[in-house]
C-alpha cells in the first residue's frame, strides 16, 4: 500500500512540474556581461546650470547586475544595468534632495533620498544582453526588482518604473 501511495505521489509531482508555469526570478545577481564601449551620449545630468551628457559606457563602469523579469509593458528577459545610487554616487548626485527623471515622452518622476531607502532601482542599460534602443524602452530605464511580480500584479503602482530616459535633474 505505501509503495502504491508512493507513486501516486510521484507521479503527481511529476505531472505538476510539467505544467508548473516558470515563474520569473525577481532576485538581481552580478552580472558577467562585459561593459560596453559606447561612448554616445544617452542621458543627461541637469546640476543647476551645468549639464553634462553620459555615455553608456561611463553608467557600466559600474558593476552590472541582471534580473530575470517582465516589465508590465511587454518586454520580458534578463535586464541588465547599475544600481541607482551607486551610480547617482558616481556622478556625484547622491545627496541630491530631489531627482527628476525626464523621459523622451516627457513623462517624469521624481526620487527623494528617502524613496532611494525605501526600495533599491536598477538603471537598466540591456534586455537580453543587447543595447536597449529608444524603440525598446531605452536607452536607459528604471526599475523597481522587488516589485516587479507585485507590479505585474496590479498589487504595487508602477509610477516610480519609467524608460526611455533622456534627462536626470537634481533639485
Amino acid at each position: 500500500m505505501h509503495h502504491i501511495m508512493m507513486k501516486t505521489l510521484l507521479a503527481a509531482s511529476s505531472l505538476a512540474l510539467l505544467f508548473a508555469v516558470p515563474a520569473l526570478a525577481t532576485q538581481t545577481t552580478p552580472s558577467e556581461l562585459a561593459p560596453l564601449h559606447d561612448t554616445s551620449p544617452v542621458i543627461t545630468l541637469v546640476e543647476g546650470s551645468e549639464r553634462r551628457d553620459i555615455s553608456r559606457a561611463e553608467i557600466e563602469s559600474l558593476p552590472l547586475h541582471e534580473i530575470e523579469l517582465r516589465h508590465f509593458e511587454g518586454p520580458e528577459g534578463r535586464f541588465a544595468g547599475v544600481w541607482l545610487d551607486e551610480f547617482l554616487a558616481a556622478q556625484e548626485l547622491d545627496t541630491a534632495e530631489r531627482l527628476r527623471f525626464i523621459a523622451h515622452d516627457d513623462y517624469t518622476i521624481f526620487l527623494t533620498p528617502e524613496d532611494r531607502r525605501e526600495k533599491r532601482y536598477l538603471l537598466v542599460t540591456r534586455l537580453d544582453a543587447e543595447p536597449l534602443t529608444l524603440n525598446e524602452f531605452g536607452p536607459t530605464l528604471l526599475v523597481v526588482p522587488a516589485d516587479a511580480e507585485a507590479v505585474e500584479a496590479g498589487k504595487e503602482s508602477m509610477t516610480r518604473w519609467i524608460w526611455s530616459i533622456r534627462e536626470i535633474q537634481t533639485r
